[in-house]
C-alpha cells in the first residue's frame, strides 16, 4: 500500500476542498458578469488566467521550473492536453450556467467523482476497500435516480464529466514533475490561440463588454483570471498530495454547492425524483466518512505499534 507524509496528506485534503469550494460559488460570479456572454468570458478566463500565473512565476521566482519543462516534449503535451480538456468544461460549464442550466452542471459533478475513482482504480491501479465500493455503488444508484429524472440526453453533465475527469488523471499522471503554477501557465499558453479568435469573433459580431458597462463590471471581469486560476491550483496542488480515490469523494461538495444554487437562488425547476437522488448522495457521503474513520484509526493503531521500533514515522495510507 502506498503512503504518504501526514503533513503532504493533509495540505492534499487541504487544497482539494478549497477548490472545491471556489468552484462551488462560480456560478454566482459568472451571473454577476452580465451582460458578458459565454464566449468572451471563456476568452477572458484563459487570456487574464496566464497572466496571472506570470506574475505568480515573477513573485515566486518560478521560471526555472518552468523552463525544465518546456525541455521535456512528453510533459508539453500532457500540459496541452490538460489544456484542451479544460477549455472544453469552463465553455461548456459557462455556456449551461449563463443559460439557466445550472442544475444540470451540478448532475455532471455529481457523477463526475464515479468516474474519477474508476479511474484511480483501472488506470492508476489505486486501491479501494470495501465500504468505498460500497459509496460507490450507493453513488452510482443516485446518479441513475437524478439521470431518469433529467429525462433525454444530459449531454451537459456528461460532457462535464468526461472533461474534468480525464484532465483530473492527465494532472495526476504529470504531478509529480510539472507544479501547479508551471502546469496552469503552460495549459493557459495553449489556449491563449483560442482565446484571441473567440475574442475577435465576439468584438465583430456583438461586441466586447469589457470596459463598456462600467468600472465595477470591468474589475469584475479582470478578476476572472484569479477566480479560475486559484481552484485550479488549489486542485492540483491536492492531486499531487492524495488519491484520486479520495478527490473523487471530495468532489461531491461543488455540485451539492451548485445544485443549491440552481434550486434556492436561480429557482430552477425541481423534480422529486431529483430531491431523492440527492438524498442517497449524502448516504454514500456517509459511507465513505465512516471507512475513512475505520481506515484512519486502523492505522493509528498499527502505527502506534510501528513507532515502538522505529520513532519518528509519520505516514498514513493513500487509498
Amino acid at each position: 500500500m502506498n503512503s504518504t507524509p501526514r503533513s503532504a496528506q493533509t495540505v492534499g485534503v487541504a487544497s482539494a476542498i478549497g477548490a472545491y469550494l471556489l468552484w462551488g460559488v462560480l456560478p454566482l460570479y459568472f451571473l454577476l458578469l452580465s451582460p458578458t456572454g459565454p464566449w468572451e468570458l471563456v476568452a477572458w478566463r484563459v487570456a487574464l488566467s496566464f497572466v496571472f500565473c506570470l506574475i505568480l512565476l515573477a513573485i515566486t521566482r518560478g521560471w526555472k521550473p518552468l523552463l525544465v519543462i518546456i525541455h521535456q516534449p512528453r510533459l508539453l503535451a500532457l500540459t496541452a492536453l490538460a489544456g484542451v480538456l479544460i477549455y472544453i468544461n469552463w465553455q461548456v460549464f459557462v455556456l449551461a450556467t449563463l443559460d439557466g442550466q445550472i442544475v444540470e452542471t451540478s448532475l455532471g459533478y455529481f457523477i463526475n467523482p464515479i468516474g474519477t475513482m474508476l479511474l484511480g482504480v483501472f488506470v492508476l491501479h489505486e486501491k479501494l476497500r470495501r465500504l468505498q465500493w460500497v459509496a460507490i455503488g450507493i453513488a452510482t444508484v443516485a446518479v441513475l435516480v437524478i439521470v431518469f429524472a433529467h429525462g433525454g440526453f444530459p449531454w451537459i453533465a456528461l460532457s462535464l464529466t468526461a472533461s474534468f475527469g480525464i484532465y483530473g488523471l492527465v494532472k495526476k499522471k504529470i504531478g509529480p514533475s510539472v507544479d501547479a503554477i508551471s502546469g496552469l501557465t503552460l495549459e493557459s499558453f495553449w489556449l491563449l490561440p483560442i482565446a484571441a479568435v473567440q475574442l475577435v469573433v465576439v468584438g465583430l459580431t456583438t461586441g466586447l463588454t469589457m470596459g463598456q458597462n462600467g468600472a465595477l463590471h470591468a474589475s469584475l471581469l479582470a478578476f476572472a483570471g484569479v477566480a479560475t486560476a486559484v481552484p485550479l491550483l488549489l486542485f492540483a496542488a491536492g492531486t499531487r498530495r492524495i488519491g484520486l480515490t479520495v478527490i473523487g469523494m471530495i468532489q461531491f461538495i461543488t455540485p451539492v454547492m451548485q445544485f443549491l444554487v440552481g434550486v434556492l437562488i436561480m429557482h430552477e425547476e425541481m423534480l422529486a425524483a431529483r430531491w431523492i437522488g440527492f438524498a442517497i448522495v449524502w448516504v454514500a457521503i456517509a459511507v465513505f466518512l465512516v471507512d475513512l474513520a475505520l481506515a484512519a484509526r486502523r492505522f493509528r493503531s498499527s502505527a502506534g505499534a510501528v513507532d515502538e521500533h522505529n520513532p519518528g514515522t509519520d505516514t498514513i495510507p493513500v487509498p
